[in-house]
């Protein structure tokens, strides 16, 4: 993780810059409202100093920090202080998507995200949106962002519904395989029971227990608990989680 040390300053716009005209009145900003300070995490240096230039032309907006990867962002996210993030959905070769970043940033922080992305894709919109993502601007559409990390932080009220109807549409659609029993166990699961608890609370045996579990994880499509917990948060209804790093 690195913090900023000062983008104002600390480097001129090259050619490959995205274009720092002078940015428009920013009305909705108080005159004492404190900046609103992002954490960016984005593997291509180049674009993230292209866009903490373009950014803290902003009198509202500051770069707290920037974080080139999954364990920098979740460093960051323990102890650096930032009121929003701009992840990139695409983070690398080999390297977790950002989806699977933002739902485990948000187990640590509850700040909005704003995902990026090189190009339009319906089904990761609607992934974004169901690990947790507040908004998602293309990085073509670079000059939305100022507006969209302006609206994410400071009137969040009408979008946090629609989003936490749709979280939970989505989530009682992933859930529908289960039975009412399965489900009460998997509740229990992602509470952070352990199977022995889980079998006191519900009288259950041990064997009883186990093969319920393995019958929602077939269902759910994950290999063990844990990732099928994860898979469910983050929207993820792809194959096995080879990603896991915590």
């Amino acid at each position: 993780m690195r913090e900023s040390g000062g983008g104002r300053e600390a480097a001129a716009p090259d050619a490959a810059a995205p274009d720092a005209a002078a940015p428009d009145a920013v009305p909705d900003a108080a005159p004492d409202a404190a900046p609103i300070r992002l954490l960016i995490v984005e593997d291509d240096p180049e674009w993230v100093r292209s866009m903490t230039l373009y950014l803290e032309m902003e009198p509202d907006l500051t770069v707290a920090g920037w974080a080139s990867g999954p364990d920098e962002a979740l460093e960051a996210a323990r102890s650096l202080g930032f009121d929003a993030v701009l992840l990139d959905i695409q983070l690398g070769d080999g390297v977790r998507d950002g989806i699977s970043v933002a739902a485990d940033l948000l187990e640590l922080r509850e700040v909005p995200i704003v995902m990026l992305t090189s190009v339009g894709d319906e089904a990761m919109m609607t992934r974004s949106f169901g690990a947790g993502a507040a908004s998602y601007v293309e990085k073509s559409r670079y000059a939305d962002l100022p507006a969209a990390i302006r609206d994410a932080v400071r009137r969040p009220a009408p979008m946090q519904a629609l989003l936490k109807e749709f979280r939970r549409l989505k989530r009682e659609e992933r859930l529908q395989p289960l039975t009412p029993a399965e489900r009460e166990v998997f509740e229990l699961i992602e509470d952070g029971r352990t199977q022995a608890e889980i079998g006191r609370k519900l009288f259950k045996s041990e064997s009883t227990l186990k093969n319920q579990v393995n019958r929602i994880l077939k269902k759910l499509g994950a290999s063990s608990s844990r990732e099928a917990v994860r898979r469910l948060r983050r929207g993820d209804d792809g194959g096995p989680d080879d990603g896991e790093r915590r």
